[in-house]
């Protein structure tokens, strides 16, 4: 800014350039000027200096200034992650303690990796899996449709998605749930993704105690693929918010179809993958959904950001929402309803 002063104190002549960094250069009266020259009384300059200075400035949306720098301004809270690591941590000491219970060198000698005396696996023949016995699984839980059916055990359908068949089943599925759980939990919270997880879960074991009577199952998988197809819903309802939305969808699908396709190979229970995806992709639309774009929650906007989008969601967003949770209900009610039945007789 250049500033000259006339020898009259009555007016000082203001030039505002049209410039984008806004600079103000002040001339002196009798200076040629353009058509865009202001006169000022100095009085009224000095008032409306201050009138100026006590307007706070405003702040664009999508960043937040602190000490002259420029932070990146998220409008979604980021979670810690702790409840997926603590599933974890109950699925591993869960196996152990199914293999402490195991005791092959005990109950059924010959065993596979002997030196680690009853955690010894049972031999590659019965469990190709390096894991317990059928009856070990059994004993801490596993989905026996029999035992649901006739001895009213309805809890195992709970509690065969937290057991495992061996160290590279539990390590895969183990593995899957820290790279797809973690990053969800982080977006969105563990209260959502808790939800889909178990819900997921008893989803799959109820669709395969429907179709497969007659062996036992146990796993992490329905859930996991619950979590997957949860994803999937996610980015279709929030479809607006994202960038490079067809390569994300399409690399998601081919995943899934992947992991469909393993379900195809023998002793896996495909029944349980596909009902823990379809509980998993009708409550995604139900609990991931988010704000539409231009829409910030007020209480994490940055100052003097106007929401101008008044809507938090997209129409579609409702209708989708409202459409999963009838056919969630309409799905599990009756599922229900009918273990009931049978638990009664």
């Amino acid at each position: 800014m250049e500033r000259r002063e006339s020898s009259s104190t009555d007016q000082i002549e203001i030039k505002v350039n049209s410039s984008r960094r806004g600079d103000n250069v002040v001339h002196p009266v009798g200076h040629s000027v353009s058509s865009s020259t202001t006169f000022v009384n100095p009085t009224r300059l000095s008032q409306r200096q201050n009138q100026v200075a006590a307007t706070p400035p405003r702040t664009p949306p999508a960043m937040r200034v602190i000490g002259g720098g420029e932070e990146d301004y998220t409008p979604f809270k980021r979670w810690v992650s702790w409840l997926v690591p603590t599933f974890v941590v109950v699925n591993i000491g869960l196996f152990i303690i199914t293999m402490f219970l195991n005791n092959c060198p005990h109950d059924s000698p010959p065993c596979v990796a002997g030196f680690l005396g009853r955690f010894a696996f049972q031999t590659l023949k019965e469990n190709p899996l390096l894991g317990p016995s059928s009856s070990t699984l059994e004993k801490m839980g596993a989905l026996v449709v029999d035992k649901v059916v006739h001895e009213h055990q309805a809890w195992r359908l709970i509690s065969c998605a937290w057991l495992h068949a061996g160290v590279f089943h539990i390590l895969a599925n183990m593995l899957s749930l820290v790279f797809i759980g973690i990053r969800l939990e982080q977006e969105f919270g563990f209260v959502r993704i808790g939800l889909l997880y178990v819900i997921s879960g008893f989803g799959g074991s109820l669709l395969s105690a429907l179709f497969i009577q007659s062996r036992i199952s146990v796993g992490a998988s329905g859930a996991l693929f619950g979590l997957l197809g949860g994803m999937l819903s996610e980015l279709l309802t929030n479809w607006t918010i994202y960038a490079n939305k067809l390569a994300t969808l399409s690399t998601l699908i081919l995943i899934i179809i992947i992991n469909l396709a393993v379900g195809i190979l023998p002793h896996i229970d495909n029944f349980a993958h596909i009902g823990g995806f379809l509980s998993g992709f009708l409550l995604g639309f139900v609990v991931l959904i988010r704000p539409q774009y231009g829409w910030v929650n007020r209480k994490n906007a940055p100052p003097g950001y106007t929401a101008t989008v008044k809507s938090k969601y997209k129409k579609y967003q409702y209708g989708l929402w409202i459409l999963s949770l009838i056919l969630v209900i309409a799905a599990y009610v009756p599922g229900i309803v009918l273990y009931m039945l049978i638990l009664c007789i």
